[in-house]
């Protein structure tokens, strides 16, 4: 029988305008088969984003005896830490009021799997020792409460990437406050603790998403294309396209959840830089992401025992457009 190549998906996500084109391309790309979603609160709340995830597999025609949906965090996992949600970024029902239409598109949602999406994710790495990557595209809530539950998954999950902070690249640094990035901000806490497990993180955040922009033309031009999928993709990113113009000045939106699919399917289209990354947990700075990259000293400080992760500093974005192009082709 022959081997399955393709690479194996759990994805972490709060749908989210920009996660439903990363679950997109997720769904159709050939090098990924997608296992499962595990849905946590940001974008909106995690009751939304996982009906949200559920109607997408609707949509995407994701059948529900391939991909698990599992219902994940409500909050941060630091008690009284809860923000309000990114509703004037998303809309209120997470999808530029299009959420309805997906759901419109199949007679039933997605079922739900009974386990909280932590457990989910430690039985199917447990299950499959080296064989699972993790793309954690909203807070990092699930993956912190899973190393919590069960801190020997580190040592069996192939990768993680993650979509979220900021570096200070090209002049790009937060998207909340001047140094915060929406998912960090979140969750600072389950950031820190993600980035200083002994598995490998790949992070790709606004330093290379804010350079990949789907300009109007190029959203427009999905209007018709893959049946259903792009005219809901044109209308949901309407109101995306508005908030970002309003704040950046910027004819388009910003891809950030693709570029993280992206860099799993291409990871030669993206720059890396290695050292040990932390989360600022407290004060005006709380939410920023920092990479040391001296040698550590002779002393112990808070950085030691941290282990190098990659963090994208550049990007080729035209590949990355191309990319999600390519899925509409697939999906044709």
């Amino acid at each position: 029988m022959k081997s399955d190549t393709r690479l194996q998906v759990i994805f972490d996500t709060d749908p989210g305008i920009d996660d439903a084109m990363a679950l997109f391309l997720l769904a159709r790309h050939p090098a990924i088969h997608l296992r499962a979603i595990t849905t946590v609160f940001g974008n909106a709340s995690v009751a939304v984003t996982t009906r949200n995830a559920q109607a997408l597999c609707g949509l995407y025609g994701l059948p529900p005896e391939q991909v698990s949906v599992a219902a994940g965090a409500a909050g941060p996992v630091q008690m009284g830490a809860e923000r309000e949600h990114s509703t004037h970024v998303h809309g209120e029902d997470g999808l530029g009021g299009e959420a309805q239409k997906a759901i419109d598109a199949r007679a039933a949602l997605h079922p739900l799997d009974p386990r909280p999406a932590y457990q989910l994710i430690c039985d199917m790495v447990n299950a499959q020792p080296g064989q699972l990557t993790l793309i954690a595209v909203g807070p990092m809530s699930n993956l912190a409460l899973a190393l919590r539950h069960d801190p020997s998954i580190a040592a069996k999950v192939h990768q993680v990437i993650v979509m979220g902070g900021a570096f200070g690249t090209q002049g790009r640094s937060g998207n909340v406050t001047p140094v915060a990035e929406a998912n960090m901000i979140n969750d600072p806490e389950a950031a820190d603790i993600v980035f200083g497990a002994e598995w490998p993180v790949v992070i790709v955040g606004l330093d290379v998403t804010q350079a990949v922009v789907m300009d109007e033309d190029y959203l427009a031009s999905l209007q018709g294309r893959g049946g259903a999928i792009g005219d809901f993709l044109w209308k949901a990113t309407r109101h995306y396209q508005d908030f970002y113009h309003s704040v950046d000045g910027i004819r388009g939106i910003y891809s950030h959840d693709a570029s993280a699919i992206a860099y799993a399917i291409e990871p030669e289209a993206f720059e890396l830089r290695a050292g040990p990354v932390r989360v600022a947990l407290e004060g005006i700075a709380r939410g920023q992401t920092i990479q040391k990259l001296r040698k550590p000293g002779p002393t112990a400080d808070a950085w030691t025992g941290c282990p190098s992760q990659q963090v994208c500093i550049g990007v080729d974005a035209a590949r990355v457009l191309a990319l999600f192009d390519q899925a509409f082709d697939a999906a044709a």
